[in-house]
């Protein structure tokens, strides 16, 4: 990171989950960032504010839309490195309408990678991609274990998948992600633009708007919280890795610093198969957090789920020199704790494991 460059660095989605954090870790370190969000997404206004008492001096905002090409130009234009986290983020929505999907994932990532190869070259991106670009994984065998299913490949079973599986996009979410995953690698290598790509598990943690259509780790919580039913997909036996936030940022961070060595890459980012669990285990886990049991319903499998992923992180940590992940349980309870009092829930009705 050039600590003498005074220039900002953009984050665009800034406001959203991810991004927030991104900024705040970026503020926290002494850079200026500027903040390029729509502020669709309900709740992300809240979000700027906290950075913006946060950081009075080193956050600037501008509301706007990637699908803004001109706007969107003139904020790449004097960055000095960008994470590109805007997008339109839920399966769900893209299959109602997917030509805003397309417009907002892949002609607004062009419009980022045009803007910085023709204004602004050699600035770093970092680009936040998704685990849907390996499609639904049929073709891996499973067996269904305990509460949830596991591959029958030994060297998956213990490592999970890793960048060498094939890409297979699925849904139209899958497709506009996975076009502007490629798009980004390709600047990387027809450009020599210094870019590169992470392909994110389920990332929860503090500021997580959670909703049913995405970051469903808080929408379980705050459905707990809430004392309302929540409904699994599928049979509940679907594995995730779950990564906390603060492991996230470390990641987008590193992959800044060390982007002249990473440049050109993809990464797959999450919880590695030590934060694996299932849905019915992670709600369970919940039930003893709260002290009471979670009204449960289910509905058919949706488009696109995945029954089992988990992702093979040994070249992320390899390549970038991540540290140990926080253990899920540990960053449930917190994030649980941290909804709790930001949604003005009485702490006194979590159970003692929820405060430890």
């Amino acid at each position: 990171m050039s600590g003498g460059d005074r220039r900002p660095v953009l984050v665009t989605g800034g406001a959203g989950f991810i991004g927030c954090n991104i900024a705040d870790a970026l503020a926290a370190r002494g850079h200026d960032v500027l903040v390029y969000d729509a502020l669709v997404r309900p709740g992300v206004e809240a979000n700027l504010a906290w950075l913006r008492e946060r950081h009075p001096r080193r956050i600037h905002a501008i509301i706007g839309d990637v699908r803004d090409e001109l706007l969107l130009a003139d904020a790449a234009a004097g960055a000095k490195a960008v994470f590109h986290m805007a997008a339109q983020v839920a399966v769900t929505t893209s299959l109602i309408d997917p030509r805003e999907d397309f417009e907002i994932n892949v002609c607004g990532t062009i419009n980022l990678l045009d803007a910085l190869r023709t204004r602004n070259p050699g600035t770093p991106l970092i680009f936040a991609s998704t685990n849907k670009v390996y499609g639904d994984l049929a073709d891996i065998p499973l067996a269904l274990e305990g509460d949830g299913y596991a591959p029958l490949d030994p060297a998956v079973r213990v490592h999970g998948i890793s960048e060498k599986q094939l890409l297979d996009f699925h849904t139209p979410y899958g497709c506009s992600k996975g076009a502007a995953d490629q798009y980004v690698l390709d600047h990387a290598r027809s450009f020599g633009m210094p870019a590169a790509v992470m392909r994110m598990s389920c990332i929860y943690g503090q500021r997580q708007m959670g909703t049913e259509d995405q970051g469903w780790v808080a929408h379980f919580l705050i459905r707990a919280l809430e004392g309302r039913p929540i409904t699994l997909y599928g049979d509940g036996h679907q594995l995730r890795d779950i990564l906390d936030v603060s492991n996230a940022v470390e990641a987008y961070l590193a992959a800044w610093e060390r982007i002249d060595e990473v440049r050109g890459r993809a990464f797959n980012l999450g919880g590695g198969p030590e934060n694996a669990v299932s849905l019915v285990r992670l709600l369970a886990y919940v039930e003893a957090l709260i002290g009471r049991e979670i009204d449960i319903s289910f509905a058919p499998w949706r488009a696109g789920d995945q029954r089992y992923f988990v992702a093979d992180t040994r070249a992320a940590e390899a390549a970038l020199g991540l540290g140990p992940r926080l253990p899920w349980k540990v960053g449930v309870a917190r994030l649980l704790r941290w909804l709790s009092d930001a949604r003005g829930f009485d702490r006194s009705l979590l159970t003692a494991g929820a405060m430890t």
